[in-house]
């Protein structure tokens, strides 16, 4: 299926206020088809409430159908995570299944939307954000548009803001509720939404795919790690794998501020990423407004000491202090011997969600830790919703982190590089993910896919099913708008048996319109050819980085 996913690819910090999201579709170009996949119809069903087998160790508490006409869909919320309408959605049925674990007292809800017409002969599950296993309905209204049989499923928990779930009256963490948010009801969700789509079209999805960003990346690597058997493709961009550490280590920036008495403001943070542009934009051979290999970037931040800036009309001048700051965020955080413990923040990322800073009416400024990792460690691994994170020393951080590592490695089994039964099973998985995520550090994804060469013989071998994208420039989930082909060339890998070796997409600098690009497949980076416009794919080329 050729769609294109609104996101816009840009050389700018972009600030996001709000939870990690998946943005939901609101274009798209004419499905592909094969002759495996045949547009079909709801012939005779009356979109009325049915019988479900259960899977296994579930029962089933309700079935509720509902048929929806054609027209526009608003996303539920305000933005960033709602309020995005998708146009012109056909009319379908939407079945909700309620699914509990004898014993729990769960309640998880699975949604399947069935286009009452032109169904494409796929299927697709969309994932969730944040402490949100489920699509917020845009996800679903989209893929509807493009012909899918779709569902998703809130796995029992609350939204993304809402993890009221996590504990239970005597305080301990509510492990069945965990388990189902960490990967368990996506399966169950999926077993479900296959039954549905059968009995409803007359018989099974020729092509199944999972579909997700940030929590829903996170949620389509579990799926291939744990039920390998469950999709034929699966696209998981900005993956929040490795969750324990990548949370407790996104609180790094704060932890710095707070122990070296600093508080860069957004001006100044915002100073050392012009600086770092100036310095390895033309890396690649072209001054295009792009960094487009971070890791070969060496700036350092000492250079700006005793530089000038204007902030709000006022000069100000860059300090040594200030320096030791972003020089450490990006550096990552370190245990008390001095080892790396995470990545840092990307090069070029924007500062003002993980370095976010609070001024109080007396004018003392404080840290102002993103919620996502700050409610990880006080909910779950302190089990105290009211624990701050806000002035945390390196000694306390390295104990939270060790401490966290002690309760929930293997919990949320997420990092496991042996993909051999999702290779077995033909499976194929895309990642793509902005070089500049200021969410999830990109140094993770790129972790998890060189353990996985190492474990499975190599990147030639492993890029025959599992392909990683990094696209310069881009911050979490392309929250900006543009497009990426990621799903297009998924379906065309599964169905056809054509990899993709690049991401073709729409970028934006701040200097310039959009203009397209091929994201080239990691461990390559695109370089200039040194003729030709800046802004013609043409003009540039994938070559292997030695510094990837």
């Amino acid at each position: 299926m050729k769609r294109r996913r609104l996101l816009t690819i840009t050389a700018a910090a972009v600030p996001l206020v709000g939870a990690a999201v998946y943005v939901p579709v609101t274009a798209f170009a004419a499905p592909a088809t094969t002759a495996a996949v045949t547009p079909a119809t709801m012939a005779g069903y009356a979109c009325t409430p049915f019988q479900i087998p259960a899977p296994d160790g579930t029962a089933v508490e309700s079935v509720t159908a509902a048929s929806v006409a054609a027209g526009d869909y608003t996303v539920p919320g305000t933005p960033p995570l709602g309020g995005a309408v998708v146009p012109a959605v056909p009319a379908h049925c939407e079945v909700t299944v309620t699914l509990t674990h004898p014993g729990l007292n769960d309640h998880a809800k699975v949604q399947v939307w069935l286009p009452q017409t032109g169904w494409n002969g796929r299927f697709q599950a969309v994932g969730g954000a944040a402490y949100q296993a489920n699509d917020q309905g845009g996800g679903l209204a989209a893929a509807v548009k493009s012909g899918y049989a779709t569902a998703t499923t809130d796995a029992g928990v609350g939204n993304a803001f809402d993890t009221s779930w996590a504990l239970n009256s005597a305080g301990q963490i509510n492990t069945g509720l965990l388990q189902n948010f960490a990967s368990r009801s996506v399966h169950e969700m999926t077993v479900v939404s296959k039954q549905v789509v059968a009995d409803v079209y007359g018989h099974a999805a020729s092509y199944s795919y999972f579909n997700g960003c940030s929590t829903g990346g996170r949620q389509g690597y579990a799926e291939a790690q744990l039920y390998p058997n469950d999709y034929n493709g699966i696209n998981a961009d900005a993956p929040a794998i490795n969750w324990n550490q990548f949370e407790v280590s996104t609180l790094w920036p704060q932890v710095v501020m707070s122990e070296e008495h600093t508080y860069p403001t957004t001006c100044e943070f915002n100073a050392f990423n012009a600086a770092v542009l100036k310095s390895c934009d033309k890396l690649d051979g072209a001054v295009d407004g792009l960094i487009s290999n971070p890791a070969a970037c060496d700036f350092d931040p000492r250079r700006l000491i005793g530089t000038t800036i204007q902030c709000d009309g006022k000069p100000v001048t860059i300090t040594a202090a200030d320096a030791d700051v972003v020089r450490k965020i990006w550096d990552g955080p370190r245990d008390a011997n001095g080892k790396r413990l995470w990545s840092g923040l990307p090069v070029g990322a924007d500062f003002s969600t993980l370095a976010a800073t609070k001024t109080a009416t007396d004018g003392t400024t404080t840290g102002d830790p993103f919620f996502v990792p700050a409610v990880w460690v006080a909910t779950f691994v302190e089990k105290n919703p009211a624990f701050s994170s806000a002035n945390l020393t390196y000694a306390q951080f390295d104990q939270i982190f060790q401490k966290a590592r002690a309760q929930y490695d293997g919990v949320i089994a997420d990092n496991n590089p042996n993909l051999s039964a999702f290779r077995k099973a033909g499976g194929k998985l895309i990642t793509w993910q902005g070089s500049a995520d200021q969410i999830i550090p990109t140094g993770g994804t790129v972790d998890y896919r060189q353990r996985v060469d190492a474990t499975m013989g190599g990147d030639k071998k492993v890029d025959d099913f599992y392909r990683v994208f990094l696209a310069p420039g881009v911050a979490h989930c392309g929250l900006q708008g543009g497009g990426v082909d990621d799903m297009a060339s998924l379906t065309k890998w599964v169905e056809q048996g054509k990899a993709p070796s690049v991401l073709h997409a729409t970028l934006t600098n701040p200097s310039g319109p959009s203009f397209t690009r091929d994201v080239c497949r990691y461990p390559m980076v695109s370089r200039y050819t040194g003729h030709g416009d800046v802004t013609n794919p043409a003009s540039f080329r994938c070559v292997t980085s030695s510094h990837s």
